[in-house]
């Protein structure tokens, strides 16, 4: 009987050896840098669930935020990513590059020196110099995308043309005369104004006729009462 219980205890400790040995094997095994920590103002989501500050992501996480809100997300000495209100970023990290995809809104990143990090829109991709520290701005709108260095230097990349951009710069890659989108209140972003229309020759046409009303008459003014008269030509 006694044998029985002692051959249990054994298989049982060789049980969790095995388990304590394949956990420590995997948490070797697994990415440093792979957690970070998130501050938020307002409604953010991480992953489809309310996100608080001081909390703990991971990698690959989904951010969201709602209108007015912010997030900051911290990882360590590899950099910073600050998102502003209404944006979508899916973030990507480890200790020595950051990864995002900006579907909307807008995110400021900061790097420091050996840090490979870009961001990829719908209309580009911005990369940072890893070679320095660098801080930059990618803001997607309805129909293109804004790249503001704000230090260092980031190069965009629209398709196969690459663009410098140094800090205190910006550039704009996308289809600024898209239709069916909202004018960017940024200077020299907003679609170009579509003239034409019938009621437009017929403002042409009345600009016409009072340039010919004032051409014929002369200056003859004559005061009665209240009233002004001007005399037609003579």
């Amino acid at each position: 009987m006694l044998g029985k219980y002692s051959f249990r205890k054994f298989i049982t400790l060789a049980t969790l050896v095995t388990v304590w040995t394949a956990y420590s094997m995997v948490a070797l095994a697994a990415p440093t840098g792979s957690t970070a920590e998130i501050s938020v103002t307002g409604q953010v989501a991480v992953n489809g669930q309310a996100a608080v500050s001081n909390s703990t992501i991971i990698s690959g996480s989904t951010i969201v935020t709602g209108a007015g809100a912010t997030a900051t997300v911290s990882i360590g000495k590899t950099g910073r990513v600050e998102l502003a209100g209404n944006s979508n970023l899916t973030l990507q990290f480890t200790d020595n590059s950051i990864t995002g995809i900006l579907s909307s809104g807008k995110a400021t990143v900061t790097s420091g020196a050996g840090v490979a990090a870009t961001v990829t829109s719908k209309d580009a991709v911005a990369i940072a110099d890893a070679g320095q520290s660098d801080t930059f701005v990618m803001e997607v709108e309805c129909s293109h995308t804004h790249v503001d260095a704000l230090a260092g230097i980031v190069t965009m990349r629209e398709g196969t043309n690459d663009k410098q951009v140094v800090a205190g710069t910006s550039v704009t890659a996308g289809n600024l005369s898209q239709t069916g989108c909202v004018p960017c209140l940024r200077p020299n972003s907003a679609p170009p104004v579509a003239f034409g229309g019938p009621w437009w020759l017929a403002l042409v046409a009345a600009g016409v006729a009072g340039v010919a009303v004032l051409v014929g008459t002369d200056n003859d003014v004559e005061i009665n009462g209240t009233a002004i008269i001007v005399s037609p030509t003579r």
